[in-house]
């Protein structure tokens, strides 16, 4: 796509020499570029080539399941903060991207959707000081929750003190503009809520495994199938 972009015009040859491709390899390529949307025309005989059309964008989403995740929450978030003013064109651009997605990846955002829940911040929580999240914790959260496997994080509490836990994530929760990692401590035998701004180097234990549990929240707490309706 860069060399398209740069040069306006290539051949196949070119293209394959300059990737360090076969002939059939480019062609394969080219095929799969034109099936997720994107326009290049083929120009036959001498002076000839591919062309990639400058107004050609991609129509098929190459979205993971944690980036759509990420942009649901995002909404739900703002929406449950009453600071959603585009919520409908939202809503209808994030279905097109969920209707984009394999069956099976579909499936996995409806589970991941299944955990999520949210609710009013208490006037009386103290923000003073609230960090930012770690950009690998979702990611993690995703392969732990949709495998079933225990996740192992870094955890500083209120006091600052620094400890190593490993929970079973049975769920996340979002009180805008804190956003909450819920978890069975097997250690304690209950839930505990790890503020998500306090964890690092979050990972998923392939090696374990858990089973889903009903967690208790307050009466003011709603699933997110309940905000979208």
């Amino acid at each position: 796509m860069r060399i398209l972009r740069r040069n306006g015009t290539s051949t196949i040859d070119a293209l394959a020499e300059e990737v360090g491709a076969s002939r059939r390899t480019v062609l394969r390529d080219i095929s799969a570029l034109r099936d997720a949307g994107y326009v290049i025309h083929s120009d036959v005989g001498r002076g000839g080539g591919l062309q990639l059309d400058p107004q050609s964008v991609q129509t098929s989403a190459r979205l993971t399941v944690p980036e759509i995740f990420a942009l649901l929450i995002s909404v739900a978030a703002m929406r449950a903060a009453g600071n959603l003013p585009f919520s409908k064109l939202a809503d209808a651009g994030l279905a097109k991207i969920e209707k984009a997605l394999p069956s099976d990846k579909v499936k996995d955002l409806r589970n991941f959707l299944d955990c999520l829940h949210v609710g009013p911040l208490s006037p009386l929580q103290d923000l003073s000081d609230m960090g930012r999240m770690t950009p690998d914790l979702l990611p993690a959260f995703e392969r732990a929750f949709l495998g079933a496997h225990f996740i192992r994080f870094d955890y500083r509490d209120a006091k600052g003190r620094k400890t190593q836990r490993e929970v079973e994530p049975q769920a996340m929760l979002i009180l805008p503009p804190l956003w909450y990692l819920v978890g069975w401590d097997p250690t304690r035998s209950d839930f505990r809520h790890f503020r998500m701004d306090r964890i690092s180097q979050p990972k998923a234990m392939a090696d374990t495994h858990f089973r889903r549990r009903h967690v208790p929240f307050e009466e003011d707490v709603c699933p997110y199938s309940e905000l979208q309706s």
